[in-house]
């Protein structure tokens, strides 16, 4: 298992300088934001190529809502989605960070014949079959995340997603990511969870029951991260949270020591 950092939690002015920022706090990737990554991705290409801290993934950035009443929205969102991919492959990431939908349903529920809910999960999988056949070419993955219940009504837990990939079933181009965070909302048992999702886990987000960098709150990641091991996960753990105190740079050196003596412990 390895550790990333994601872009904007990064001191630095340039992305070079966080680069070598996250280098030196003891991070092995750097995730980026989706959104104007198309725009700059040369830019990122020569800073990547020149720093030994290679993208890992990209989150999420495209416009549109996958799961929206409209079709603008959808299409605009498919567009984006698409051409976030093809730069994902183009940069050997493992792939792209997908939440199909925030908040409320917006599909019109058609009860008592379909609810919003089962409409939303059935287009889903017509969605990711195309989505993922795209990312198998393009050589990354689709990675379908869960978020908790405050955030969303669709997929929250690691089960719903493996659900859904398992009715997609192309493995090659669709996997999902499991979040400490969201885990410790939804799931009864985190250890338990991410064995029952077992190799459909690609890619994970590291942040504390707090939403602060890991060792700030009270989430069990050597527990989490025997549980990792148990199902030979080898992938990148990437931090999206907050950084407490002002010392950016110094606290993400701790993180990172916190981080790497948790998994210690599974050894």
């Amino acid at each position: 298992m390895k550790l990333a950092c994601q872009e904007g939690m990064a001191p630095g002015a340039t992305l070079e300088e966080k680069l070598a920022n996250i280098e030196q706090a003891g991070y092995e990737g750097v995730e980026l934001w989706g959104g104007g990554l198309v725009e700059r991705l040369e830019d990122v290409k020569r800073a990547t190529k020149k720093a030994s801290v290679p993208v890992t993934t990209i989150c999420a950035g495209y416009r549109g809502t996958p799961l929206s009443n409209e079709p603008e929205s959808r299409k605009q969102a498919a567009d984006d989605i698409k051409t976030l991919l093809n730069a994902a492959g183009e940069l050997g990431a493992t792939g792209l960070i997908f939440v199909p939908i925030f908040g409320k349903a917006q599909i019109n529920d058609l009860s008592p014949w379909k609810t919003a809910e089962e409409l939303e999960r059935e287009f889903l999988v017509e969605l990711l079959g195309d989505w993922a056949e795209h990312a198998r070419k393009a050589g990354t993955l689709l990675l379908l995340e869960p978020l908790n219940r405050y955030e969303t009504h669709l997929i929250k837990t690691l089960r719903d997603a493996v659900q859904i990939c398992e009715k997609v079933n192309n493995p090659k181009g669709l996997k999902m990511m499991a979040d400490f965070f969201h885990m410790s909302i939804e799931e009864r048992d985190i250890p338990t969870s991410i064995g029952i999702a077992d190799d459909w886990i690609a890619h994970i987000h590291l942040a504390d029951s707090t939403r602060e960098l890991p060792g700030y709150g009270h989430t069990d990641f050597a527990a989490g991260f025997a549980a990792l091991r148990e199902i030979g996960f080898d992938g990148y753990m990437a931090l999206e949270c907050g950084i407490p105190g002002e010392d950016k740079l110094a606290e993400l050196t701790k993180s990172a020591q916190y981080l790497k003596a948790r998994m210690s412990d599974t050894e």
